[in-house]
């Protein structure tokens, strides 16, 4: 269970004031799979990154009783003059978990070759996402956080990933961030929109993803 009790969040961007939670409050249950959904902009990865721990909320609090993954697909914890294998073998000394079976199966689902025991900041952007799917992959933890990793690299290191993550499914649930309305509805159970800093949280996926198409009609039209 992910709670989310009177969540705020409001930056500046060039003077402008973005809110992207305004007094939130939603409850995601255990073991289910969340669609997250929202325009370019509306705050999906921020709202993710929050619930992760890895960017300060304005006010009110995240509350879970289970393990959470670092947005699955964000390498920005990664030290950049560490080398894949370095940063894999760091990682799995912060969660806990044996240090050579992480190592060896971040290696070889990476896919990086030679490039995993060269320094983090040497990788391109779709190999840094590989390695951190795959670190992220190795660990199991209660809810995945997923933001759009299912379209790194070819299509078959896609197909792949998204064998993988199904796996991982069975024993845990996930709040996932897609534009592929079919990978969605393939993945999730349940859905959420996020917009204008709201959340409408709907327990028929369908529902939740003709509300954000509505959305996204309505702000074409404008």
């Amino acid at each position: 269970m992910i709670r989310l009790e009177n969540l705020c969040k409001t930056y500046y961007v060039q003077g402008e004031e973005k809110v992207v939670a305004d007094n939130i409050n939603t409850v995601f249950p255990t073991g289910l799979s969340v669609a997250l959904l929202g325009r370019n902009g509306a705050g999906k990865s921020s709202l993710l990154r929050m619930i992760a721990g890895t960017m300060n909320q304005s006010s009110g609090e995240i509350i879970s009783d289970g393990t959470i993954s670092w947005p699955v697909g964000f390498a920005g914890s990664f030290h950049g003059e560490l080398t894949g294998a370095q940063n894999t073998r760091f990682i799995a000394r912060v969660y806990g978990v044996d240090t050579d079976e992480l190592v060896a199966f971040a290696e070889d689902f990476a896919e990086l070759g030679k490039h995993f025991h060269l320094p983090f900041r040497t990788y391109s952007s779709g190999m840094r996402s590989r390695l951190a799917f795959g670190v992220s992959m190795g660990i199991r933890f209660d809810t995945y956080l997923v933001d759009e990793v299912t379209s790194v690299g070819d299509a078959a290191f896609q197909k792949k990933s998204s064998q993988v993550f199904r796996e991982r499914l069975r024993d845990s649930g996930a709040i996932v961030v897609s534009h592929s309305m079919a990978l969605l509805r393939n993945l999730c159970e349940v859905g959420a929109v996020l917009e204008d800093g709201n959340l409408v949280y709907y327990e028929d996926l369908e529902a939740a993803i003709q509300h954000h198409l509505r959305n996204m009609e309505f702000r074409t039209g404008s």
